[in-house]
C-alpha cells in the first residue's frame, strides 16, 4: 500500500474549506474553517460528539460520531471531469485536498494541517443515492471495483477531531501514518 522510504514525507495541501449549518448536500466554500476537538467543524450540521447523519440518528441517536469531518481529494473531480461538473464543497466535503491519494491512507492515520488542527482518519465515506439528485450518474462514477470485484467508494474519507485548530486553502496537510499492520480503510 505504501512505500516505507517515502511514509514520513507524504505532503498535501487543502485547497478549499467548506461547511453548511443546514442538511443539505452541498457546503458552502469558506475563507476558514475551525475545527473543534471531538465535535468537528464549528457551525456545520455535522458537529457534535453524537452522529448528526439523519440515517445514523434514526438508528442510534446516542453512537459517537465517527464522522465530524469530511475530505475529499480534488483528484476525484479532476478524473471525473469529463462526465460531471464538481466544484469543492458540492459533494458535502468539509476539507477539499490535493497530493494526497485519501482512499489509500490506513485507518488511525493522524493528519494534521495547518498550524494545530489534528484529525484522526475513521473511514471512508459510503455515498448514498442522493449523489444522482446532484448530477444523475455520479453515484455509479464515484464506485468502483477492484481486480478482485471489491466494492470500491472514491467518495472521501471520514474523521475525528483531536485538536481544534482553524483550517483555510493553502494550507499544508502532513501525514503520519500509524503503527503496523495497517487496517484498510472500512465505510463509517
Amino acid at each position: 500500500m505504501f512505500d516505507v522510504k517515502k511514509e514520513s514525507s507524504i505532503l498535501g495541501t487543502v485547497i478549499a474549506v467548506s461547511l453548511n449549518k443546514e442538511h443539505t448536500f452541498s457546503k458552502e466554500n469558506q475563507e476558514f474553517i475551525k475545527l473543534v476537538k471531538g465535535l468537528g467543524v464549528e457551525g456545520d450540521a455535522h458537529f457534535g460528539s453524537t452522529v448528526k447523519h439523519r440515517s445514523r440518528v434514526a438508528q442510534n441517536p446516542n453512537q459517537p460520531n465517527l464522522r465530524q469531518v469530511h475530505l475529499i481529494q480534488n483528484e476525484l473531480f479532476e478524473e471525473l471531469a469529463e462526465r460531471f461538473n464538481i466544484n469543492p464543497g458540492q459533494l458535502g466535503e468539509n476539507i477539499t485536498t490535493v497530493g494526497i491519494n485519501l482512499l489509500e491512507l490506513p485507518t488511525d492515520t493522524i493528519l494534521t494541517i495547518g498550524e494545530s488542527a489534528i484529525i484522526k482518519v475513521t473511514g471512508l465515506r459510503n455515498p448514498c443515492a442522493q449523489i444522482d439528485n446532484f448530477q444523475p450518474g455520479l453515484l455509479k462514477a464515484v464506485l468502483d471495483k477492484d481486480s478482485e470485484g471489491n466494492l470500491i467508494r472514491k467518495a472521501g474519507i471520514m474523521g475525528v477531531i483531536l485538536q481544534s485548530g482553524e483550517v483555510k486553502p493553502g494550507d499544508t496537510i502532513s501525514v503520519e501514518l500509524p503503527h503496523r499492520p495497517f487496517k484498510k480503510l472500512e465505510r463509517v
